[in-house]
């Protein structure tokens, strides 16, 4: 047998291997969501909420490994770090840096990260939609937090 099809064939067996592992595509139920005017949810769900939620649109490709695992950590270093679906059981002073996290990362061209929003165009964020999301965020920070309901803007 020729070398190069000795490589695909090695090649075929060692993608097939890597199908058996597997990890799990779930969304643990949503808590405390975040409570915003519903202008700024709807850019955070849109641009957000995939790796920043417990309400993940898990693609078709999420289950064809190695593209499987990079999601899956993606997703899980993504709620880790920022979570919509659990951000009112947040102390106030823990959301107001977050939030100033996130307008300074928006700002800065950080989120969405550039690897994905070719896979995922409606998350690109429109000039409108930053300076909605950084607005937002500054008045988060200029206005902290007393009490119920005061995250709404």
């Amino acid at each position: 047998m020729k070398r190069w099809k000795k490589i695909a064939i090695g090649a075929l067996l060692a993608f097939g291997a890597m199908q058996l592992v597997r990890f799990e595509r779930t969304n643990p139920p949503v808590t405390a969501d975040i409570r915003v005017a519903s202008d700024v949810k709807s850019v955070l769900q849109r641009a957000c909420y995939d790796c920043h939620s417990n309400e993940t649109v898990w693609p078709a490709y999420s289950r064809i490994a190695p593209v499987s695992w990079l999601l899956h950590r993606d997703v899980m270093v993504g709620r880790d770090e920022l979570n919509f679906s659990t951000w009112e059981s947040l102390p106030p002073d823990k959301r107001a840096k977050k939030t100033q996290k996130i307008g300074k990362q928006v700002a800065d061209g950080e989120m969405p990260p550039w690897f994905y929003t070719p896979m995922h165009p409606p998350a690109r964020l429109s000039p409108a939609d930053k300076l909605l999301i950084e607005t937002w965020a500054q008045g988060a920070r200029a206005a902290p937090p007393q009490g119920e309901g005061a995250d709404r803007n």
